[in-house]
């Protein structure tokens, strides 16, 4: 995988100079999905560590709503990649983590020391739950990238939660919010920094900007979008925009039915 400088990795991120006095940060700056994997083994004792760094992020309150399966027997991979839009990197990825939202687990020490945890039932513990996946990933992921190790997210395990729970033996109050593919990258590897939206369209002070313009990105990321060898004349606006109508939801339309199913997000 490439290693840019801190100037070289501002530029691909901005298509503009480095700021003056910024402190160099290019393995944050660096990071790109991960899609294909060298043969070289991740230890257990890496992955040991990488779980530890994940359960060292932030979490509200201590409530600790996640959980991380990992999932290494060749057959249930197989058909846990079948459910994941059947993506190749999800099969062949040294290690392939499902981070799940969980209320099983703290519901079960609530009621042994008999508290009812009615509030799981709340929106407001759903959205805990999500987020202290996604820290706990991220985390996760930074450990993962300071070791060389390249990463992929997996958004495709939400396409069909009933089949990935019972796939994976997911009790009530436990949803595959997303999948996590870790492994050395493969030595003749291509993947390149993606371009993102300027910081004036993310980063506001004191009050949201609500008068954006994306007209420079759209170039920028007709420019990448050429170098992939895909369709530059469809810019970053219109693919966004397609990727979220209605039509392109790839089996997550089923989502609330399933939470809803689950204990999530009655209240």
């Amino acid at each position: 995988m490439s290693h840019e400088t801190y100037s070289q990795a501002w530029r691909l991120r901005y298509g503009s100079s480095t700021p003056e006095g910024h402190p160099c940060l290019e393995r944050f700056l660096s990071h790109r999905s991960i899609r294909k994997y060298s043969l070289k083994p991740v230890s257990e004792a890496t992955i040991r560590t990488l779980v530890a760094c994940a359960q060292s992020a932030s979490t509200s309150s201590n409530l600790q709503l996640y959980s991380i399966i990992s999932v290494e027997e060749p057959n249930l991979r197989e058909e846990v990649a079948k459910l994941c839009s059947d993506q190749d990197q999800v099969r062949k990825a040294p290690w392939f983590f499902l981070f799940c939202v969980d209320h099983y687990r703290l519901r079960q020490a609530a009621n042994q020391v008999g508290e009812e945890a009615l509030g799981l039932s709340y929106t407001e513990f759903y959205t805990m739950a999500t987020i202290d996946a996604a820290l706990a990933a991220e985390r996760m992921v930074s450990a993962a990238e300071a070791l060389d190790l390249g990463i992929c997210y997996i958004g495709a395990a939400r396409n069909h939660p009933e089949k990935m729970s019972e796939l994976l033996g997911l009790p009530t109050g436990v949803f595959g919010v997303f999948g996590l593919c870790i492994g050395y990258p493969a030595e003749d590897l291509k993947a390149d920094i993606k371009p993102r939206l300027a910081q004036d369209a993310i980063f506001f002070r004191d009050k949201y900007e609500a008068d954006i313009s994306v007209e420079d990105y759209n170039v920028r990321m007709a420019e990448f979008y050429t170098a992939q060898k895909m369709k530059g004349d469809i810019n970053w606006a219109m693919r966004s925009g397609r990727r979220v109508d209605e039509h392109h939801m790839d089996g997550r339309e089923g989502q609330k039915p399933f939470l809803l199913e689950n204990g999530f997000i009655v209240k």
